[in-house]
């Protein structure tokens, strides 16, 4: 009996996988980009900081804004500073540990500011970044 071999195939290098990869990440970075700008769309007149530097972990922070009126938005939704206190305690229960990026605004009186922080401090925040523009 004879074994019939078939001729050895050339492998080849599939690139249709690593294409459907590429677009798959692509789409995936172009859509949560999205999102984060979203949250920070609030108009807000960010101060001038001289020394200031851009953190090297940004992502994965809620964004408080605090505008020149002294109003709270938790993203773009306004609250009150029972609904912020409320906000902060539920988030750092549900995902530990709790991130903030506070945006006021360059006209915010700053014992507002000491109250979000004081807020963000009982409800357990660890990694508090503030907003500003570098001159």
């Amino acid at each position: 009996m004879k074994i019939i071999r078939r001729p050895d195939e050339e492998l080849a290098f599939q690139l249709t996988p690593m294409i459907d990869m590429t677009f798959l990440l692509l789409i995936f970075f172009m859509v949560t980009t999205k999102i984060s700008k979203e949250q920070i769309k609030q108009e807000i007149k960010l101060p001038v900081a001289s020394n200031a530097s851009i953190p090297p972990e940004v992502s994965n922070r809620d964004v408080i804004s605090i505008d020149d009126q002294g109003r709270y938005f938790i993203a773009q939704t306004p609250a009150d500073k029972k609904q912020l206190a409320n906000h902060l305690k539920q988030r750092f229960e549900n995902t530990p540990p709790l991130r903030l990026y506070i945006r006021a605004d360059k006209n915010t009186p700053g014992k507002q500011i000491k109250e979000v922080m004081k807020m963000a401090a009982d409800a357990g925040a660890l990694d508090v970044i503030f907003g500003s523009y570098q001159p």
